[in-house]
């Protein structure tokens, strides 16, 4: 299985937020990761509609958690960010051609595997994946002051 662009760097702005002291702006997340800002803008709207950021408007605005790292599930944000986990053909009710479909165990066996894999992405928080929380902090600070990256 592999996620898209859009739910890796939805993942990558949720911990750029999480390490950041204060409000990130689109602005400096695209330029940390050298990112259009337009494709960023996108990858917010989701993180907005799912619930996990919230932005602040005004000349001092920006974007931030909408609610603890410690209560933001990778899985979670997964399955609400990635838009098809189709495994196989038999993943879309009534568009299937397989004659198998209502006797093969295929799709048991897939549907178990993918619980599975957000099974054990759950038993991880936003929080653990920033755990060295002042290292990504002084990274962002330095290439921010720098440009590097």
């Amino acid at each position: 299985m592999k996620i898209t662009q859009h739910t890796n760097y939805a993942i990558r702005m949720l911990m750029y937020c999480n390490s950041k002291s204060g409000l990130a702006t689109i602005g400096e997340i695209a330029g940390f990761y050298n990112l259009s800002e337009k494709f960023l803008t996108k990858i917010l709207s989701s993180l907005i509609r799912c619930g996990f950021v919230e932005t602040v408007r005004g000349r001092k605005g920006g974007i931030r958690l909408a609610r603890p790292a410690e209560e933001i599930f990778i899985g979670d944000v997964i399955q609400k960010i990635e838009e098809n986990f189709e495994l196989a053909e038999c993943f879309k009710p009534g568009e299937t051609s397989c004659p198998l479909v209502n006797s093969c165990g295929l799709s048991l066996a897939l549907s178990r595997a993918l619980q599975g894999f957000f099974d054990i992405l759950n038993e991880y928080t936003l929080a653990d994946l920033t755990n060295r929380k002042t290292a990504l902090h002084n990274l962002m600070f330095e290439s921010t002051l720098t440009g590097a990256h």
